[in-house]
Formats: C-alpha cells, sequence, structure tokens
C-alpha cells in the first residue's frame, strides 16, 4: 500500500533542488524568485511542487502520473491558506490553454487568452478595482498614458501636458508595484503634485493590471519560446480588453525612447495590440535638456552626484523639493547602490 503525505513547505536545500529537478523535467524555468514553495510527496518522491510570488501562484508542476486528480486542488489550497494573516485577498495564475478549464473549476476567473497562454484570477481583483475607480469615469476623447516615474520628471511633465492637450481626459496610470527606488506612495504624490495644475488630468495607480510581475510571467513558457514578446502582448491585452474600454480610453500617448532597447520593443509592439482593439498609439518626442534626452535614469544618476544644478533642468520644483527634503535625503543613501535602468 502506498504512502500518502500532506502538501508541506519545502524549505530545505534537498527540497528545493527536487523541485527545481522537477520544474525543469517538464522543460519549465525555475524562478528563485518566490515566498513559498510547495510540495507534495508519496514513498519519498516528489510528485507537485507550486510557488507564490506575493499573489502570484507560479512554478505549479505535477508528475504526469499524478494529474488529473486532487493534487492540482491541494496545492492551490495550501497557496491560498498561506495568505490568511496578510491583506492578499486575490491571486493570479499563469497557464497553458489546455489547462484554462482544470483552473476554471477550482474558481479561477480567465482574463486574458492569447495563443497558448492563459491569465486567470481568483477573487474578484479586477471588478473590485474598476469598481474603486468608477467616480473617475468620463464621457468623451480620453487617453491614457501608464508611467513609473522613478522619479517624476519634466519629460513626464511634459508628455503628459502634452497629451492631456490633445483629449478631452487623460489618466494617468502610475505603476504600483514596489520594485523602484522612490516608493509607490512617493512616486504617486509627485505626479499627482506635479499635474495638480491639469484640469483635465485623472491620475490613479495601475494595481495588478498593468506592467507588473503579474502581467509579466515567464517561467511555465519554454525557454525557446519568446518570452519576452508574449509578456508585452498579456500587458497590453490587459489593458485594451479590460483597463480601457472600462474609462472609455480611445488613445494611449507614450514617449520615443532611445534608451533601453526592451521599453522600445514594447512600444513597437503597442500599436499592433491596441489598433487591433481600436485605440490609437501616440508617440511623442522625449523633451531635452542640454541636448539630452530627459530620463528619470538620468535624475536618478544626479541625485546620487548630489548634482542639484543639473536636477533644476531635470524635475519640477514638486520633486525638487522632494529630493531636498527628510524623505529625499534618506532615499539618497540607497540610491548610491541603485544601478537599475527603470
Amino acid at each position: 500500500m502506498k504512502d500518502y503525505f500532506m502538501v508541506v513547505r519545502l524549505i530545505n536545500e534537498r527540497d528545493r533542488h527536487l523541485a527545481r529537478q522537477l520544474v525543469e523535467d517538464n522543460g519549465f524555468i525555475f524562478e528563485e524568485d518566490y515566498d513559498l514553495l510547495f510540495g507534495k510527496f508519496e514513498d519519498g518522491e516528489l510528485v507537485a511542487t507550486a510557488a507564490r510570488d506575493h499573489n502570484v501562484f507560479k512554478m505549479i508542476c505535477i508528475r504526469e502520473s499524478h494529474r488529473g486528480g486532487a493534487c492540482l486542488g491541494e496545492l492551490i489550497t495550501a497557496l491560498i491558506d498561506s495568505c490568511t494573516y496578510t491583506d492578499i485577498r486575490n491571486f493570479f495564475v499563469f497557464t497553458t490553454l489546455e489547462n484554462r478549464g482544470t483552473f476554471s473549476h477550482l474558481n479561477f476567473t480567465p482574463l486574458i487568452t492569447h495563443g497558448k497562454v492563459c491569465l486567470l484570477e481568483y477573487g474578484h481583483g479586477l471588478a473590485n478595482y474598476l469598481q474603486q475607480h468608477s467616480a473617475l469615469k468620463r464621457a468623451g476623447n480620453n487617453g491614457a498614458v501608464v508611467v513609473n516615474c522613478n522619479p517624476f520628471t519634466l519629460g513626464h511633465r511634459y508628455l503628459i501636458e502634452e497629451a492631456a492637450a490633445q483629449v478631452d481626459h487623460l489618466y494617468v496610470f502610475v505603476v504600483r508595484e514596489d520594485r523602484s527606488l522612490f516608493p509607490f506612495d512617493v512616486r504617486m504624490a509627485l505626479v499627482r503634485e506635479g499635474t495638480a495644475d491639469l484640469d483635465n488630468v485623472l491620475v490613479l495607480d495601475t494595481s495588478d493590471y498593468a506592467v507588473s510581475h503579474v502581467t509579466f510571467p515567464g517561467y511555465f513558457l519554454k525557454q525557446d519560446d519568446d518570452r519576452l514578446q508574449l509578456q508585452m502582448e498579456i500587458d497590453l491585452l490587459l489593458f485594451a480588453r479590460h483597463i480601457a474600454p472600462f474609462f472609455g480610453i480611445t488613445r494611449r500617448f507614450i514617449g520615443t525612447e532611445p534608451f533601453c532597447r526592451t521599453t522600445r520593443s514594447y512600444s513597437d509592439t503597442m500599436p499592433h495590440i491596441l489598433g487591433a482593439a481600436g485605440i490609437q498609439t501616440d508617440q511623442l518626442e522625449r523633451t531635452s535638456s542640454n541636448d539630452d534626452p530627459i530620463s528619470a535614469f538620468r535624475v536618478r544618476k544626479a541625485f546620487r552626484n548630489e548634482d542639484y544644478e543639473d536636477l533644476r533642468k531635470l524635475v519640477p520644483a514638486t520633486t525638487l523639493n522632494f529630493l531636498h527634503s527628510t524623505d529625499g535625503r534618506k532615499l539618497l543613501t540607497t540610491s548610491k547602490k541603485y544601478r537599475r535602468r527603470h
């Protein structure tokens, strides 16, 4: 008689190695970036594994001999239960098209199906997000920009001001994900302060639904797939099919990108995906200072070097005031070690 065990946390090096082996043996990519890793053993053999990275369930892998039974449901239950004492209430999973129905039976709702990939959500996060911002809905010719603003620069101000002049209302979506030098609450405040004089600009956060770890998956894609392109398309489809229709957005504005190849590729993909949904992409030339394009990267470099003379040419007064503040000075120390492009 076989000895069955419940789903358990995988915490030691041996168990993590077994999980990696299981994932990679199935042709997937094992990602080290996770909060918790779970597994199920039978007779000492790891037969299933799954991980949670904040509110994203990933690396869900079950040996072929154990598929179709209760194993997947047990993994999902363990992942959800791990959030009992957190404020996380909705979860996401990416899966292949053939597994969409299986997750639907576990109360996941498909958000985007694209090619062989499906993004599903457990809970009512997207519906709640849209409902919470329903007071911002406006009739008319509406546009949008999606920005990180790490921090808010004169380049961002130029893009927003120029875009706002071409539409009745401009929605400025600030990326909520906190993977930048400047925390989300600071970035959000700087955007609000830096655009306060523009009456037709409405500022809101992206939540999990644009340019986040949720809309940029990777582990389950075969290593020879064009992962980056698919990630971009999923993100843009989520915007085109859910965000834009709710707010009546028919135009999306972006700036030219002379530095980052990934961002430039994202911009090149945008007209194809959004255009198919009737959304126009407008690309505006990036503004410059001393013949060099203004970028948040350039601002962070000047901030790191405490070059406030150069900063005056790159950021609005509202951002400069923050950089001089006590909270801004605290970030100065952190900035010395920050080297990311975004």
